[in-house]
């Protein structure tokens, strides 16, 4: 026998996927720290603009200045990553399609992440 129910009753109770908060408090979280990070690296940038490579590696080559770097790369990744998602759940169609773009997108930014970090850690142990 079976049940005849309304759109609304199969719904209800349901709740969300219980992970939109999540995402949307990480994005937050690296949009705060991307502020204090960015005014550091265009200061940093700006004061070793022109300077040959051993002048750079030894302004990257101090652990303060490694470690806010690492952290930068790591935040705006994330961040962007965590943009792009949002956009391709928005926009883009079929399902098959958005699951790819996303595969795609986690790869490349978990590569491309891991990629900046190894750079900066041989520039700054003198690799």
């Amino acid at each position: 026998m079976a049940i005849m129910r309304s759109a609304l009753g199969r719904a209800r109770g349901l709740g969300s996927a219980k992970d939109g908060f999540h995402h949307w408090w990480v994005e937050r979280l690296t949009a705060i720290a991307l502020v204090p990070l960015t005014l550091w690296f265009a200061t940093g940038v700006i004061s070793v603009a022109g300077a040959d490579y051993e002048t750079f590696s030894a302004w990257m080559g101090k652990p303060w200045n490694a470690g806010l770097m690492i952290a930068f790369i790591c935040a705006a990744f994330l961040h962007g990553k965590m943009g792009m998602e949002v956009i391709v759940e928005d926009y883009v169609e079929p399902r098959c399609v958005q699951v790819a773009v996303r595969i795609f997108l986690n790869l490349a930014a978990f590569a491309l992440g891991i990629f900046s970090v190894v750079s900066v850690l041989i520039v700054a142990l003198g690799g």
